[in-house]
């Protein structure tokens, strides 16, 4: 993550919070970040496969 993001998010929350609203928000980006890297990697699951797998979950 860069210094830039971390900044970023530090400065869209209130002038008062709590510590654990700021790591979240950091956790949210990153897992956003690596979703995107993924998709460009074409490491994606196509919306058949997915429809599948929640089907036998579902059972």
């Amino acid at each position: 993550m860069k210094k830039a993001t971390v900044i970023s998010a530090l400065n869209e929350l209130p002038k008062e919070f709590q510590l654990d609203e700021l790591l979240e928000r950091l956790i949210l980006i990153e897992k956003i970040d690596a979703g995107l890297e993924d998709a460009k990697a074409g490491r994606t699951i196509s919306h058949e496969r997915v429809k599948t797998m929640v089907a036998k979950w579902s059972k």
